[in-house]
């Protein structure tokens, strides 16, 4: 009897490993299968990183976290990096946003439309929304299907 019971608990510990062992691989696909699903590329990211360190990180950080400092005008440039309102532009307001600064917005940011390529608009916010958790990227689809 001792034996019957003792040989159960090790199968049913040997099931609980494999299960959890089985979710757990289950969850990391899901969250690999969610950052290929976004729209860009890594190749955009890694040139958007490039983009966004030359011309965008001097007021929202290296890894768009935005900055504790005020710029000449007294705003902060906002974190880019899901932990702000980014996320509720669609990526054609984030777009217009890059081609036509904050002025029109009441704030400071400086136009890019002539300055960029419109390849590397599209890989600068590539690099700011690998940032995005998949819960903020998909809060991100989401409002911009409603737009």
């Amino acid at each position: 009897m001792k034996r019957t019971g003792f040989a159960l608990a090790i199968l049913l510990t040997g099931i609980f490993v494999f299960s959890c062992d089985s979710m757990k691989n289950k969850s990391n696909q899901s969250a690999e299968t969610d950052k290929k699903s976004r729209w860009y590329t890594e190749a955009q990211v890694q040139t958007g990183k490039t983009v966004f360190l030359k011309n965008c990180a001097v007021c929202h950080g290296k890894k768009a976290q935005g900055t504790n400092k005020s710029l000449a005008h007294g705003s902060k440039p906002p974190p880019l990096n899901g932990t702000a309102h980014a996320y509720h532009h669609s990526l054609s307001e984030l777009k217009r946003s890059i081609n036509m600064g904050g002025l029109s917005e009441s704030g400071k940011m400086p136009k890019f439309k002539d300055l960029l390529k419109e390849d590397e608009k599209l890989a600068a916010i590539a690099y700011f929304q690998s940032f995005w958790s998949d819960a903020v990227y998909r809060k991100w689809q989401k409002m911009s299907r409603m737009k």
